[in-house]
C-alpha cells in the first residue's frame, strides 16, 4: 500500500515507523526540512519537504497512486485542506485527519464531512482521545496506565510495586500455583528504566513498573494481589479548563454515581466559557500552582487531581503540590516523553502521552480486519498488538509452546468465539482467534511476521 503522511512530528514519525515496518510504501511530506531529514535517515520512507496542502507538493509525493493520505500537521486547516486537495485533484481514496478546534467537532456540524463537502473519511481529535484515556485513568485510580483489549474482555494494567505487595521476591511461575483462577498475565517490568519481558523464574521487587494484561472481570483481584486497592473517586479537582479539561468534567458529569468536580483555569475568558458550558463543576479562575487557590478547592480531601494544561512543567509541578497538599492520587498530562522518567521520582501516580494515545488511536483506524489494535507502551519502548489469527499465519494450529516468538515477546490473552481465556503454553492459536501480544519495539516485526500482518484499508 502507498500512503502519504503529512507532518513528520512526533506523532507522523511514529505512524510513520509503524507503516513502514510492515513493508508498505510511505512518503512523509513537512515544510520543515529537518524534520523530513531525519525521518529520512532513520526510517526505511521516502521524504519531501514543502507544504502538504499544496497540490504540487502532493503530486511529488505520489498522491496520484496513493492509497490513503494521513493528514497530522499542526495545524487543523491545513490538514483539513490536505484532504481536501488529496480528494479533488487525485482522487485517493482513504483520508484521515487530525483536528483539534472543539468548533470543527461540534455534533451539529457533522454533515461538514461528508464527501461532497469536506470529503475527510476519519477525523481524530487528540483532546478527545487524552480526555477517554484520563476517565480510563481515574477508573483505575491505582494504575498509571491502563488500556481496553479483546472487545473490553481484558485490560493492560501498568502497576507500580511497592514495599506491601504480596507477591514480591516471588518467581512469576508460583503465582498461577497461588492463584490457579486468576486470569491475569505479568507481560513486562521496566526496572530501573529499562523495559523487558520477564521470563516464568523472574520476581518482582518494590520499585518495579509491571505491566498486567487481565481478564475484566479479574481487574479488582488483580490489583488486590499486587498491593493494590480500588478507591472510588467521588471528589476530583481538574486544573486546566481547555478541551481535554472540559471534555473530563463533561463525561464526569454525566456519570449515575454522583462525582464532585472543581476546576482550576488560569486564563479568564476559558474558565467563563468553562464554567457556562458546565452544570454541576465549580470553576476557580486562578494558577493551579497556587497554595491558597488549592485550599479552595479542597485539594486536600479530593481523591484525584488531574492536571491537564498545555505546559507539561505546570502540569509536573500543579501535580507535586497537590500531592505535598495531602491529595492521594495526582495524573499528570505529559507531551514531552523524555520528562516520564520523572513520575516516579515525583510520586506521580499516573500520566498520559498525547502523541502515544493519536498515535495509537490513528492506527487503529487505518487497520483493519486482521489487526485490530495497536497500543504503544512509554516512549515506544513497547506495544500490544491485537489481531485475528489468518488460516496462513505460521502459528495458526500451533500451541503457544511450539511458536518461535522471539525473547521480547509474550502473549497476553486470546479471545476464542467471543469469549477472552488466559493463555498457557499448551493453549493451541487456531484461524480466527483473536491474540494480544506485548512486544519490545525490536521485536514488532517478527511478530508482525509471525501473524502474516497485512493492512487492508476501508
Amino acid at each position: 500500500m502507498k500512503v502519504i503522511i503529512c507532518g513528520a512530528g512526533q506523532v507522523g514519525w511514529q505512524i510513520a515507523r509503524h507503516l513502514s515496518g510492515e513493508n508498505n510504501d510511505v512518503t512523509v511530506v513537512d515544510h520543515n526540512p529537518e524534520l523530513v531529514r531525519r525521518a529520512t535517515d532513520t526510517l526505511d520512507v521516502q521524504g519531501i519537504a514543502g507544504f502538504a496542502s499544496h497540490p504540487d507538493v502532493l503530486d511529488r509525493a505520489g498522491a496520484r497512486d496513493a492509497d490513503m493520505v494521513i493528514a497530522a500537521t499542526h495545524s487543523d486547516e491545513v490538514n483539513m485542506v490536505t484532504c481536501q486537495v488529496a480528494h479533488s485533484v487525485f482522487a485517493v481514496q482513504r483520508k484521515i485527519a487530525r483536528v483539534r478546534a472543539q468548533s470543527y467537532l461540534d455534533k451539529g456540524y457533522s454533515d461538514l464531512y461528508r464527501r461532497d463537502h469536506l470529503p475527510i473519511d476519519v477525523v481524530i481529535s487528540p483532546e478527545k482521545e487524552v480526555a477517554d484515556a484520563a476517565l480510563q485513568r481515574l477508573a483505575a485510580p491505582a494504575a498509571f496506565d491502563t488500556e481496553s483489549f479483546l472487545e473490553g474482555g481484558a485490560q493492560l494494567l501498568g502497576i507500580t510495586i511497592d514495599e506491601e505487595c504480596p507477591v514480591i521476591n516471588t518467581p512469576l511461575r508460583q503465582l498461577t500455583d497461588l492463584f490457579s483462577t486468576l486470569r491475569a498475565v505479568v507481560v513486562g517490568i521496566r526496572r530501573e528504566g529499562a523495559l523487558f519481558v520477564p521470563a516464568s523464574g523472574d520476581q518482582i521487587f518494590p520499585g518495579d513498573e509491571c505491566y498486567i494484561f487481565c481478564h475484566t472481570d479479574d481487574m479488582t483481584r488483580t490489583l488486590e494481589i499486587f498491593g493494590k486497592t480500588q478507591s472510588k473517586q467521588e471528589r476530583v479537582v481538574i486544573i486546566g479548563g481547555g478541551n481535554v479539561g472540559l471534555a473530563v468534567a463533561l463525561a464526569l458529569e454525566t456519570r449515575t454515581e454522583r462525582v464532585r468536580v472543581k476546576m482550576i483555569e488560569k486564563n479568564r475568558i476559558c474558565a467563563e466559557d468553562a464554567a457556562d458550558a458546565l452544570d454541576r463543576t465549580i470553576v476557580l479562575n486562578g494558577d493551579g500552582l497556587n497554595a491558597e487557590l488549592l485550599e479552595e478547592a479542597n485539594i486536600a480531601t479530593a481523591d484525584a487531581v488531574l492536571a491537564v494544561t498545555d505546559d507539561d512543567k505546570t502540569n509536573l509541578l500543579a501535580s507535586v503540590r497537590a500531592k505535598e497538599m495531602g491529595c492521594p492520587m495526582a495524573i499528570t498530562l505529559v507531551n514531552d516523553p523524555t520528562l516520564v522518567p520523572l513520575m516516579g521520582p515525583l510520586d506521580i501516580d499516573a500520566y498520559i502521552n498525547p502523541r502515544a494515545t493519536t498515535v495509537s488511536s490513528i492506527l487503529r483506524h487505518i487497520r483493519h480486519g486482521r489487526v485490530r489494535g495497536v497500543y504503544s507502551i512509554g516512549d515506544a519502548e513497547a506495544e500490544v498488538i491485537e489481531a485475528q489469527v489468518l488460516g496462513t499465519s505460521p502459528i495458526a494450529g500451533q500451541r503457544i509452546r511450539e511458536v518461535a516468538f522471539p525473547e521480547g515477546t509474550l502473549v497476553g490473552g486470546v479471545m476464542k468465539q467471543g469469549k477472552v481465556i488466559k493463555p498457557t503454553a499448551d493453549t493451541r492459536i487456531e484461524e480466527g482467534d483473536v491474540i494480544a501480544i506485548f512486544a519490545i519495539s525490536d521485536d514488532v516485526p517478527e511478530v508482525e511476521r509471525l501473524l502474516q500482518v497485512s493492512i487492508d484499508f476501508f
